[in-house]
Order: structure tokens, then sequence, then C-alpha cells
């Protein structure tokens, strides 16, 4: 049996089927592709939207008004230029405020992150009852930052406060809490920890219950104690969570307000004690804008201190990025038998 080509006229009627299908076809299908690439922009627009709103726009404000003379009451003066960061360079308070609030930083940040990852491991190991543990470490960071403040100013008190009635029972004299500089920095850094290192914790902790229980079961069975595991396997694991918690206790860091302008109210207006001793670069933009009435001067203060966040943010980002790939040692022995691989083919190519 032959095939042979079907007749001309059932070619064109084919043809004109085709013709008459072929509007609608492509019409759906550029609707479902439209859908396809467009949905996905217009449910993240409305961040997007919100953030042009109250994040982008003060941002690109504050740098106008950081280059023109700017007065809280009378408004918008002459273009200046960077004679506000000139002005600001060259003022000592800037920079003690700079010293201060670096100071109180690390005497906060180092033991917040090392005391929450020790209590996320221990909330990790299955206590018991965990969810009121869990709740009793959050405790602290529902509490206003406006009460702790004022808790912390009283425990202080160098005339009668608890810390020093702690230290007279064991035979140390009264501290100057408020007036000492390392002293002060202790006591808001003891603030900001007892605030923010319960928050840490439980995220870390979310982080640590991702972790397979078998990586802890073989680390187990190959003979590595608890210390091993924690630092061999939790610590490389949640490296990313533990970046993003170094990141954000930076910038909360030295964005620190409340506590330092609640500790002593009673001297300088509250604007970092008696000398200036605990006053950080917020208090110092403060009182630029409120007291001076200077908004040239603090908005270009505002974008120093976004700058030195991002900067130290970045520093902390490489340095915590290679501590937790550095710990691991299953990294390094997979690196190990790369080298050794590839010295042991290059011989065999040689030969």
């Amino acid at each position: 049996m032959t095939l042979t080509a079907p007749p001309a006229e059932q070619q064109r009627a084919a043809s004109a089927e085709k013709t008459d299908a072929a509007p609608t076809r492509p019409w759906h299908h550029r609707l479902s592709r439209f859908d396809q690439n467009a949905s996905p922009y217009l449910y993240i627009s409305p961040f997007f939207l919100l953030f042009g709103l109250v994040g982008l726009f003060p941002l690109l404000y504050t740098v106008w008004v950081a280059v023109h003379e700017w007065d809280l009451l009378k408004g918008e003066g002459e273009f200046v230029g960077v004679g506000n960061f000139v002005e600001i360079l060259g003022d000592s308070m800037f920079w003690n405020s700079i010293g201060n609030t670096l100071s109180i930083f690390l005497l906060s940040a180092i033991p917040q992150l090392a005391v929450a990852l020790v209590i996320a491991y221990l909330l990790d190991r299955g206590l018991r009852a965990p969810t009121f543990w869990r709740m009793s470490v959050l405790i602290p960071f529902v509490v206003t930052p406006v009460a702790v403040a004022i808790i912390f100013s009283s425990i202080f008190n160098e005339a009668d406060g608890l810390a020093n009635n702690l230290l007279n029972l064991i035979g140390i004299a009264d501290q100057e809490w408020k007036h000492n500089t390392a002293l002060s920095h202790i006591a808001i850094a003891v603030m900001v920890n007892f605030r923010w290192t319960g928050y840490n914790a439980l995220i870390l902790l979310a982080a640590m219950q991702a972790v397979p229980r078998d990586l802890y079961e073989s680390a187990a069975l190959d003979g590595a104690g608890a210390a091993r595991r924690f630092f061999s396997i939790t610590i490389p694991t949640i490296r990313p969570t533990l970046i993003f918690v170094i990141i954000t206790a930076t910038i909360g860091g030295l964005q620190v307000f409340a506590e330092p302008r609640l500790f002593d109210v009673s001297t300088a207006g509250g604007i970092g004690g008696s000398d200036r001793q605990f006053q950080t670069t917020v208090l110092f933009l403060w009182e630029l804008a409120f007291f001076r009435r200077n908004l040239g001067e603090a908005s270009a203060v505002a974008i120093l201190l976004f700058l030195l966040i991002v900067g130290i943010g970045v520093i902390n980002f490489l340095i915590s990025r290679r501590i937790a790939t550095g710990s691991d040692p299953t990294n390094r022995a997979a690196r190990r038998r790369s080298r050794s691989t590839s010295r042991n083919s290059t011989k065999e190519e040689a030969r």
C-alpha cells in the first residue's frame, strides 16, 4: 500500500483551520506568560513601596539636609557642600562620642553573642519544660528600654544602689558608676546585654534545631565530646544565622540611645554624663539637632554613623564567615583530600 499526499483542497482547509485558531491560543499563552513574569513583582511591590517611603526617601533627604545650613526652626539655609562634614570631623566631641560608642559596643556585643550561643545550646539539649525556659529568656526583651534603663540606673546608683551594696558585702568600696568612664560603659553594656541576649539566643536556637541529629550521633560514635560537636558541627551549620545575629547586633550596638540617655538624667541634660563620659554618637546627634538646632551638622553625623555601621558590619561579616568556615574539620579534611588527590594525579601524569 502506497502513501500519497493529501489533496490540495484538504491542505488549504487544514491551513485555514490553523489560521482561524491561531489568534486564540497565542492570546492565552501571552496572558499566562505575563502572569508568570509579572506576578512575583506585584507580590513584593508593597515592600519596596514601603521601603522607599520610610527608608530610602529619609536617607536621601538626610543627605540633602547634610549639605545645607539647616536650622531646626528657620529651615533650609544656604548650600555648604561638605562644610558640615568638615566641621563635624574637626569637633573633638564627635570623636569622643565615637570612642564611647565603640567601647560600649565591644563590651556589649561580644559577651552578648557568646552568652546567647551558650543559652541556645543548653536549650537545644532537651531541658525539661522547654517552653518555660524559652519564654523566660525572652522576658527581658519584652520589657521596654525605658523601664530597663530606669531599673538599672537605680541599681548602679552611686549612693545606695544595689551594685555598690553587693560590692560592700565582699569588702569593695563604693564605685562611681556614673562618673567613671570605664565603669559607666560597663553599666550601660550590662543594660544592653540584659535586654538582647535572650532574643538572640532564641534566634540561634531556631537555627540549632534545624541541624540534623544524625550528625551529632555520628560524631558521638566517633568519640567527639560535647565541646568538639559544638565547635565542629553546630557553629559551621548555623553560620548564616550567626552572621545575621552578628550584623543585627552591630547595627543595634552602634545605634544605642535609650540606655545612655536615661542612665543619668540628673547631669548635663541627659546627654551623656557631666563630662560626656558615656555620650554615644546618637546622643551627640540628638544634642546637635534639638539642643543646638543645627540639623545640617546632625545630618552629617547621621551619614558618618551610617558609613561606620556599614564598614564595621562588613568587617564582622568577613570575620564571622572565615571563623565559621575555618572551624569545620570536615572542610579542612576535604581540602586535604583534594590537595592529596591533585598531587597524586600530577605524579601519575608525569610518569
